[in-house]
């Protein structure tokens, strides 16, 4: 039983993690992303608070969906992450210098698809 434990190589887990980090990642923003789109009553008010207009809750929403759609492929699973990372250091300012509250949760899923990033890089 203890040679089937020692013939694996300790860094199995690792894809298993990612992939489990990217559709976690998928999951969230593909569902903050509908709610921009579909103009929930919350995200039409907070981007009233942000002053930049609505037009760009419909561009936040779209280039959400499309970084959970990223990154599940393989083969663009470093841009979509790289996206998300994008997105969420613009949401950790809005929070800070704009709209107030808490930045934990776009500083959260910021770090999660920062280690998907690298670990997606490091496959290459």
């Amino acid at each position: 039983m203890t040679d089937v434990f020692r013939t694996r190589s300790p860094a199995t887990w690792k894809p298993h993690a990612l992939w489990m980090c990217q559709g976690l990642l998928a999951l969230a923003f593909t569902a903050a992303g509908v709610q921009k789109l579909l103009s929930t009553e919350s995200m039409v008010t907070l981007f009233s608070e942000i002053g930049v207009g609505q037009w760009f809750r419909w561009l936040t929403g779209a280039l959400e969906i499309l970084a959970a759609i990223l990154i599940l492929i393989p083969a663009t699973a470093i841009v979509g992450a790289a996206m998300i990372v994008c997105i969420m250091l613009g949401a950790i300012v809005t929070h800070v210098a704009i709209i107030g509250g808490s930045a934990v949760p776009a500083l959260v899923l910021g770090l999660l698809a920062l280690v998907v990033l690298i670990g997606r890089v490091r496959q290459t």
